[in-house]
């Protein structure tokens, strides 16, 4: 089977840049697709390519404006209508996961709602990388397959044979990520204690583990208003850390976070391109590094009925 003349790839205006990377890297174009507003802001999606009988992948992150979300589920759908033979949605970045239990009352469940959505509109297998919570991947009664950054990132770090390196936890949701960092790079492994008073405000109360003169690599899923991360780096300064680095796999930068990152003790800052950052100015201290090879790898070992599960094996380990 010719691969460049089967499988088919469409994509959103959420992440194009990523999209044609994981397109060079399978060896296929993008199919021509129409993505506009009417007037009154509500959006309109045309696959303007013949998909019938294909294998389509559409990649779509679901980061803020929620459009990126209606345009992944109108692709969805109209792929559907269009008679592809079977619909992998690649999310890069699965917004709404934070939403992921009802930790308080009259709450809705939206990492659950969305993934209803995505199924309704007729997907028939999900791809995503490195989900807030893993539990998710049990919302989809899709085949799901969920990849792991870490490939990316520890084989980054390990380039830059930082010694005496420490490995840290910002709080206690990322603890297996760190750990899994931590075993891959033969470093030590602290973690930040840390109490939420409320949504997007964190505050540092304590440390387990030794920072004291050691290089610190912080690990977390997400960055968003960087309150959390550039607490637990001032937090770690104060005791004695030496240089202090962060990896997070998405990017999502609202508010002030890119210029209170640029202020912090952070040395670098290291993100994923898998929400689009082409539109920012990011200062000298980040870096990002692509997904389009681990995607693009996913993408061409389902199409071809070969295994995944060699991706994971940088993935945290229960427990």
């Amino acid at each position: 089977m010719n691969l460049r003349e089967e499988i088919k790839l469409v994509t959103g205006t959420s992440n194009r840049g990523l999209a044609e990377k994981i397109a060079a890297y399978v060896g296929a174009e993008l199919s021509e697709c129409t993505v506009t507003r009417f007037s009154d802001g509500e959006v309109f999606v045309q696959i303007d390519d013949n998909i019938r009988g294909a294998d389509l992948f559409i990649v779509q992150s679901t980061n803020a404006p929620a459009d990126n979300l209606m345009e992944l589920l109108m692709l969805i759908e109209a792929s559907r209508r269009a008679s592809a033979m079977r619909i992998t949605a690649v999310i890069p970045y699965y917004g709404y996961a934070r939403a992921d239990r009802k930790d308080r009352p009259r709450v809705s469940i939206t990492a659950k709602l969305v993934a209803n959505l995505i199924t309704t509109a007729g997907a028939d297998r999900i791809i995503t990388m490195d989900l807030h919570a893993s539990q998710i991947q049990g919302f989809f009664d899709l085949p799901h397959d969920h990849l792991y950054s870490s490939v990316i990132f520890n084989e980054h770090m390990a380039s830059m044979n930082l010694s005496n390196l420490t490995v840290v936890s910002p709080d206690v949701g990322s603890i297996k990520l760190a750990r899994a960092t931590a075993s891959k790079l033969d470093a030590d492994l602290a973690i930040v204690d840390k109490r939420r008073p409320k949504a997007n405000v964190s505050q540092v109360m304590n440390l387990i583990g030794e920072v004291k003169e050691r290089n610190i690599l912080i690990r977390d899923d997400m960055v968003d208003t960087a309150g959390s991360i550039c607490s637990a780096a001032d937090f770690l300064k104060q005791r004695g850390a030496l240089d202090i680095y962060a990896a997070c796999t998405h990017g999502v930068l609202s508010g002030e976070a890119i210029e209170r990152i640029d202020k912090s003790p952070i040395k670098k800052m290291l993100i994923s391109d898998s929400i689009d950052q082409s539109r920012r100015d990011l200062p000298e201290k980040f870096e990002v590094l692509s997904c389009s090879e681990l995607i693009g790898e996913a993408i061409k070992r389902i199409f071809e009925e070969e295994s995944v599960s060699s991706l994971f094996e940088d993935q945290p380990q229960p427990g």
